[in-house]
């Protein structure tokens, strides 16, 4: 079954395994390779002052899980993960996919094109089925410019040829418990090669 949520597609999968990239794609992040969450780190509302706790980890199944507590305490309210900066060009490409499972809550994924901790963050949101595996496709054109959680107007598109990081946030405002299933983040576009994938930035 495949549904239209906003400006993505969100494709229900028994996913089993992940198997072979469509042509024109290229895999950036396969978790089931342990490696693959070396360069991934947390960033916290802790950093301002909140107590919202979360952790990035792999499990038995081969997927990373992006687990926690979301808490609105001391004028907190969000948890994140991302990547230590890393140049990546992905400027061939027309957005990115991830295949993940959630648990119904709404998440946010953050794209960033400086190496500065507290700089400019492109972000998408994207919805999550209970439970269950999905492909979500998310074009570079649909990334805002946000600092600190508001749009910043004059910061100009996102520049997929100057990607540094890649993050997953959650920002809701409904405290309590989380937890995102991520199997593997894809560069997606006809123009973007032959599907092999380099890896990790």
């Amino acid at each position: 079954m495949t549904k239209r949520i906003g400006g993505f597609t969100l494709s229900l999968l028994a996913l089993a395994s992940t198997g072979a990239l469509a042509s024109g794609g290229r895999l950036i992040f396969d978790f089931s390779d342990p490696a693959a969450l070396d360069p991934w780190i947390v960033v916290n509302d802790t950093v301002m002052g909140g107590v919202s706790a979360s952790r990035i980890a792999a499990t038995d199944e081969g997927v990373a899980t992006f687990s926690g507590t979301l808490s609105l305490e001391n004028n907190g309210g969000f948890a994140s993960v991302r990547t230590r900066p890393s140049r990546l060009d992905l400027s061939t490409f027309d957005g990115i996919r991830l295949r993940v499972r959630g648990d119904g809550r709404t998440y946010l994924l953050n794209l960033r094109q400086d190496g500065n901790f507290d700089g400019i963050s492109y972000r998408a949101s994207f919805e999550t089925e209970p439970g269950e595996w999905g492909v979500v496709d998310t074009p570079f054109d649909r990334f805002v410019p946000t600092f600190r959680g508001r749009r910043v107007p004059g910061a100009g598109p996102l520049d997929p040829g100057r990607l540094q990081s890649f993050g997953f946030m959650l920002a809701d405002k409904n405290p309590g418990t989380f937890a995102l299933q991520i199997k593997t983040i894809e560069a997606y576009g006809a123009e973007g090669g032959d599907g092999s994938g380099d890896g990790a930035p």
